[in-house]
C-alpha cells in the first residue's frame, strides 16, 4: 500500500506490467507519490474542476490528482503498455477516472471534459512545447483551461517566464506572458525520475487572464516576434525588413528604437508594433 492510497507502490507497479520508460515516446516516470500529490497541488483546489492530464504512463501524477480530490480526471495515453495500470486506478477511484488512447496532438479531449478545466501534466519531452503552444493559441480567448500546471525541462520553463534583456526570453515568453500569469512553481532534480534524465525539470504554472495584456492581431503578434528572434543577433530593422518595407517608420510609431534588438523589447513594445503593423495594412487596404 503506497503513502497516498490503498494501491500499490509505483515500482511494483511498473515491476507488474513490465513497463520501461521508452525514450522514443520521451517517458520518465516519477515514482515518488507524494511528489506527485506535491505537484497536484501546484494546480490549487481541484474539487470543483475536470483535470486534463497527457501522458500519464503507470499513473504516479493521476493518482496524485485523484487523492488530491480532483472532480474527474481524463487522461490521453498513447503507450498502451500503460493502459492496465490506469485502469486499475480507475477501479480504485470509480467514476473520477476516464482513459482515452491515443496522440495528444491527434485528439480533442473537450467532448470529455465538463468546465471548470484545468491542465496538470509531467509532460513528454517530445511534444511538450507544442502542446503549451496548442494551448497558448487557441481561436478564441479565453481557452478552456483554467490554468496549466505543467512539467517541462528547466531550461523550457525559464523560457516561458524569461524577462526581457535575458538570454532565454523569447517567443515562448511572449507567447505565455501575453496571456497568462506564468511562474515556476518547483524545481525536481534527475533523480526523481526513473530514468533520471540528463537535465533537472521545473513545474510551470499558467493562470489564463481573461484577455490579453495589451490589444495586438494574434497573427500579426506571432508573425513579427517569430522574425524578429529568428535573427535575434540583428536590429530590429533588420531582423524586420520582410514585415514590411516602412519598417523603421512603424517601429518609431511603436516608440521603439530601429537598432534595438528582440531581446530588449517588452511585451508592450511587440503589442505596440503589431498594432502598427496592423494599421498600414489596413491602410494600404482601405
Amino acid at each position: 500500500m503506497s503513502a497516498i492510497d490503498s494501491l500499490p507502490p509505483l515500482r511494483e507497479v511498473i515491476a507488474q506490467h513490465g513497463l520501461s520508460a521508452r525514450k522514443s515516446l520521451g517517458q520518465n516516470f516519477l515514482l515518488d507519490l507524494n511528489l506527485t500529490a506535491k505537484i497536484a497541488r501546484q494546480a490549487g483546489n481541484l474539487s470543483s474542476c475536470d483535470v486534463l492530464e497527457i501522458g500519464p504512463g503507470p499513473g504516479g501524477l493521476t493518482r496524485g490528482l485523484l487523492s488530491e480530490g480532483a472532480r474527474r480526471v481524463l487522461v490521453i495515453e498513447k503507450d498502451r503498455r500503460c493502459l492496465p495500470a490506469l485502469q486499475e486506478i480507475a477501479a480504485a477511484y470509480p467514476g473520477r477516472l476516464e482513459i482515452l488512447e491515443g496522440d495528444a496532438l491527434e485528439i480533442d479531449p473537450l467532448a470529455h471534459l465538463t468546465p471548470p478545466i484545468r491542465v496538470v501534466a509531467n509532460l513528454p519531452y517530445n511534444v511538450g512545447t507544442e502542446l503549451l503552444v496548442r494551448w497558448l493559441t487557441p481561436p478564441d480567448w479565453p481557452p478552456f483551461w483554467e490554468s496549466l500546471t505543467l512539467m517541462f525541462q528547466r531550461e523550457v520553463a525559464e523560457r516561458i517566464v524569461a524577462e526581457p534583456g535575458s538570454k532565454a526570453y523569447g517567443r515562448l515568453a511572449i507567447l505565455a506572458q501575453w496571456r497568462a500569469e506564468a511562474r515556476i512553481a518547483m524545481q525536481l532534480p534527475p533523480g526523481a525520475f526513473t530514468p533520471p534524465p540528463k537535465v533537472s525539470s521545473a513545474v510551470v504554472h499558467l493562470t489564463a487572464l481573461p484577455q490579453p495584456r495589451f490589444p495586438a492581431n494574434p497573427a500579426i503578434l506571432s508573425r513579427v516576434v517569430a522574425a524578429a528572434f529568428n535573427q535575434r543577433r540583428k536590429m530590429l530593422r533588420a531582423a524586420l525588413k520582410g514585415v514590411s518595407p516602412h519598417i523603421e517608420d512603424l517601429l518609431v510609431e511603436a516608440g521603439l528604437k530601429p537598432t534595438d534588438r528582440a531581446e530588449q523589447i517588452p511585451l508592450e513594445g511587440f503589442c505596440a508594433l503589431a498594432r502598427a503593423v496592423e494599421r498600414e495594412s489596413q491602410g494600404k487596404s482601405g
